[in-house]
């Protein structure tokens, strides 16, 4: 055991905030302490930080400002052991360049080099058994500073800093110039070269790419030491964690596996919860109505049978109702106006700044879609969206828009929002023809139930905020809808809430979005914007990151096999080691064919799942149809005028749209 968490409690103004929390850490656990916001997990890791602070634990010192005390409880690291800590937004100023703050944490290390480099100079002009002495001390310090990784320093301190998104250009450039995630992500790098023996991080991959998160799950994984997560990326815990601890109502609760094992195991347990209290409620109203039955004998024994009755239901200790559990509600959102089968098309779009962006885009995007546009910060997928809302010109180009579409935009960082309303008020005031109960079915659904609804907008979380404006939009006339990180600053159960909307949603979705549990749950088509170019898979996330391993695999053998081709001539190989070609061919030909094939199957798989949905729909629409001669033939319907004009006007829009469906199904066909 490294860490151990006991009994420890803090409140707030009366509020109690962690109630006899306990868990404990292994060596080489790997564990994620996750919750709603709000629940006490920054405050736990404070406390955490206090108390190994005031203990003088290596590592924690630097960032003593967050650490707090506790009103009770201990906390005990094992007897030697080092403490790393990453705040959400690490206080970093320093007059040194990005490489020299991440090189000092290995002080020791350089101590014992600069120590090396004195004993070398010491040798000139010794002789005997003076050398002697000389050379078995600089032999014995030399093979201590190889054991400890002395050798390695500088290609440790520049993979770490590469690995997490910095340029080896950018290695030079003072901190004190850095934005704030910039220093964030100087702090983490300084943390990892570090290697102490417990990491513990809060929220580290805001300030990171899709790559810089990709390379950090690796390092972690196979890190030496333990590892404390907070995070709300749970695609970023299942790929580290194996260990789980949930804060709840104060308490703490362990649980084994990744987030998914956890997630699953919470879900058997909240039934399991509400089965047992639905139970106590069944079982009690029934002994009230044997007593209350009992009683109105009004004879001597039956009330005394009341009684005993009553005095053993009084002792029963009662089951609280579990939470959680029927606060969501799963709604599905229709758009009032259904658009067209082509929802948005886009022809050799291009963008530039100071830089390209992207260029040749093409994409159609069709009714019901859900696509999920990707890729690392900075390369122009934010700017396509405002593109595609008008908010940003395009250099060339166009973008059309499908028959009775609307657009409906959310930036995470513009909620429109009126302060000094009430949740209510806000989407009632916005549609003002909705009924009290659409709209407090739809707030339901995202987690406003009961008075929440009539809390001030200026009171919310930015996370609340975030979950207002989604519902505001879904309840609007849109039916594309385009979200720019929809999911930043939600916790994991508002992200449940998004994900349950989106995909009960029957209207056109495009976002891009950094969490790849969420795409991996919405998305059934993804755009990964790489250099310039935007690249098609026809999946989830999952599915992207096999298709593009496969890409990447092929390409390097393809390259090798071409570098070690003795026999042809044409390419030839420099000290580099980079393929280059002597007659003006491109090198990666092979690699163009077979992106091209690549884009011809996924092309014909696109092709082929639409085929499939045509027919399942054609399939309904005649299973309808005959449900309605039935009903329409049925003599017991012959008297019911209302219910045979009804049953004609559904039977006429689906024969309609049947005919549409035919020729679709027909037309890719013969594709």
């Amino acid at each position: 055991m490294i860490l151990s968490v006991n009994n420890v409690s803090k409140s707030y103004n009366d509020e109690i905030i962690l109630n006899d929390v306990n868990f404990h850490l292994n060596e080489h656990d790997k564990c994620a302490l996750i919750g709603i916001n709000g629940c006490g997990k920054t405050t736990l890791i404070n406390v955490i930080i206090g108390k190994l602070v005031a203990a003088n634990i290596t590592g924690c010192a630097i960032y003593s400002s967050y650490g707090i005390e506790s009103d009770s409880g201990v906390v005990s690291l094992s007897k030697g052991a080092s403490v790393g800590y990453l705040p959400q937004n690490a206080i970093l100023e320093s007059d040194n360049t990005i490489y020299e703050e991440v090189l000092k944490v290995k002080k020791p290390l350089l101590d014992m080099q600069d120590r090396l480099r004195e004993l070398e100079r010491s040798l000139d002009g010794l002789t005997g058994d003076e050398l002697n002495k000389q050379m078995d001390i600089y032999h014995s310090l030399s093979e201590e500073f190889d054991r400890l990784g002395g050798y390695m320093i500088d290609s440790e301190v520049s993979g770490t800093l590469k690995g997490l998104g910095f340029d080896e250009s950018e290695f030079i450039n003072p901190v004190n110039t850095l934005s704030g995630g910039q220093k964030t992500r100087v702090a983490l790098a300084g943390l990892l070269v570090g290697a102490p023996d417990l990491i513990i991080l809060d929220e580290p991959t805001n300030h990171l790419d899709i790559g810089s998160i990709t390379w950090l799950e690796g390092y972690l994984r196979a890190y030496k030491g333990a590892v404390l997560i907070v995070s709300h990326d749970r695609y970023f815990l299942d790929r580290v964690v194996d260990k789980v601890v949930e804060l709840e109502n104060g308490h703490a609760i362990e649980f084994t596996g990744n987030y998914s094992d956890y997630a699953l195991k919470k879900e058997t347990l909240r039934v399991a919860a509400l089965n047992a209290y639905l139970n106590q409620q069944r079982d009690i109203k029934h002994q009230q109505e044997v007593i209350d039955k009992l009683r109105s004998f009004n004879r001597e024994k039956s009330v005394k049978r009341a009684d005993s009755r009553q005095k053993m239901l009084d002792k029963i200790t009662l089951i609280d109702k579990p939470t959680g559990l029927n606060d969501r509600m799963q709604i599905v959102l229709t758009p009032k106006v259904e658009s067209g089968k082509d929802v948005l098309t886009i022809t050799n779009l291009s963008k530039s700044y100071d830089n390209l962006l992207f260029s040749g885009f093409d994409m159609l995007l069709r009714r019901g879609e859900h696509v999920a546009i990707i890729g690392d910060n900075g390369t122009g997928k934010t700017t396509l969206l405002k593109i595609i809302n008008g908010l940003t010109d395009a250099d060339s180009g166009s973008i059309t828009l499908g028959a009775n579409v609307t657009v409906g935009y959310y930036d995470q960082e513009h909620h429109v929002l009126d302060d000094t309303k009430t949740i209510f008020d806000e989407i009632s005031d916005a549609y003002p023809t909705l009924k009290e109960t659409e709209i407090r079915n739809t707030l339901a659904a995202f987690l406003f139930t009961g008075d929440d609804v009539y809390k001030k907008i200026a009171s919310l979380s930015g996370g609340e905020k975030g979950r207002v404006s989604l519902a505001k939009l879904m309840l609007g006339e849109a039916n594309l809808l385009i979200l720019d990180e929809p999911t930043n600053h939600l916790d994991m159960t508002s992200k449940e809430i998004l994900e349950s909307a989106i995909n009960n949603y029957t209207g056109t979705v495009l976002y891009v979005s950094h969490d790849r549990y969420f795409i991996n749950r919405t998305a059934e088509r993804i755009l990964e914007l790489r250099g310039t170019t935007f690249t098609e898979y026809l999946g989830d996330y999952d599915y992207y990151l096999e298709k593009s391993a496969e890409a990447f695999v092929s390409v390097a053998s393809a390259l090798i096999q071409a570098n070690s081709s003795a026999s042809d001539s044409r390419f030839t190989t420099g000290n580099s080691g980079v393929i280059s070609s002597t007659d003006g061919t491109s090198a990666s030909s092979g690699a163009l064919d077979y992106k091209a094939q690549k884009a011809a199957a996924a092309e014909e798989r696109k092709r082929q799942k639409q085929i499939d949905e045509l027919e399942a729909k054609i399939s309904d629409f005649e299973e309808r149809l005959s449900e309605i001669d039935a009903e329409i033939s049925n003599p017991k319907n012959g008297t019911n005028t209302e219910l045979l004009i009804k049953l004609q006007k559904e039977k006429e829009e689906i024969d309609a749209n049947l005919i549409i469906a035919m020729d679709d199904w027909e037309q890719l066909l013969n594709e």
